[in-house]
């Protein structure tokens, strides 16, 4: 299974994408940076996109990756928590901000929005993909996506700390888990549902000693602002747990 990151970052530049991750060229997670990211012929090769949350960063090209479905003559399928499923009809493609591609063309809709319930796995595009909550501001949940031939990768989506039960639900090879501000901001992440390096150190120990080992990890949502600082914060928490603990980038491939 080779996943790429398409957007690693939360802040947008010429050199930046808001989040996005590609499964084997078919599945989605995330559409920070779906059209942005992708070229024609890959949008083509979608199969899926599977939402965590609703937060603009994490839907922003649901409504471009519409147009293009829409002109290619294909059906996009959806699959995102109700929360999601509210922002997107009230808000992207309400027929006010863009087109409800849910209702065009009226024989054959581009869009098909899929409800996924929390702790209840499904098949998506020949992944079996499981939900499980996670801790962030709003309501969200992050995604263990397993390979047919059992390879598995849990992405946390955004969240803060305090993910004793989410350890104890999955497996993964690979751990994609995000982390967004600096250890000096630990009141506003706890407050918003975001990783500091120290909170990252606590939930990694967390999950080996619920799970008795550490999977690869890799660190998402980054903000360019402040990498350097973050790379620097990251090093002794490093040395504590004895692994590498990789920044993403854009158009990084992770081989699972």
């Amino acid at each position: 299974m080779d996943v790429r990151i398409l957007g690693a970052h939360s802040v947008e530049s010429a050199e930046a994408g808001f989040t996005s991750i590609l499964f084997d060229g078919i599945l989605a997670l995330e559409a920070g940076s779906l059209t942005s990211r992708l070229s024609l012929a890959e949008q083509r090769n979608l199969k899926a996109i599977v939402l965590t949350h609703q937060h603009y960063d994490h839907i922003r090209d649901i409504p471009a990756i519409c147009m293009s479905f829409f002109h290619m003559g294909k059906t996009l399928d959806v699959y995102a928590p109700a929360p999601v499923h509210d922002v997107l009809y009230s808000h992207l493609i309400n027929d006010v901000i863009y087109p409800d591609y849910t209702q065009k063309p009226v024989k054959k809709p581009t869009l098909n929005l899929h409800l996924l319930k929390p702790g209840k796995k499904r098949m998506i595009a020949g992944y079996d993909v499981l939900p499980v909550p996670v801790k962030h501001a709003v309501p969200a949940v992050g995604y263990q996506v397993t390979s047919p031939d059992g390879k598995k990768v849990f992405y946390t989506s955004d969240t803060g700390p305090g993910l004793e039960d989410v350890w104890r639900q999955i497996s993964p090879d690979v751990l994609l888990i995000e982390l967004t501000l600096p250890s000096s901001k630990e009141k506003f992440a706890l407050e918003t549902g975001h990783m500091t390096p120290v909170l990252l150190q606590k939930e990694l120990a967390s999950f080996k000693s619920i799970k008795g080992y550490l999977p690869k990890v890799v660190l998402l949502h980054l903000d360019p602002f402040i990498e350097t600082q973050m790379k620097t914060e990251i090093a002794p928490v490093e040395k504590a747990l004895g692994i590498k603990l990789p920044f993403s980038y854009e158009g990084m491939v992770v081989t699972v």
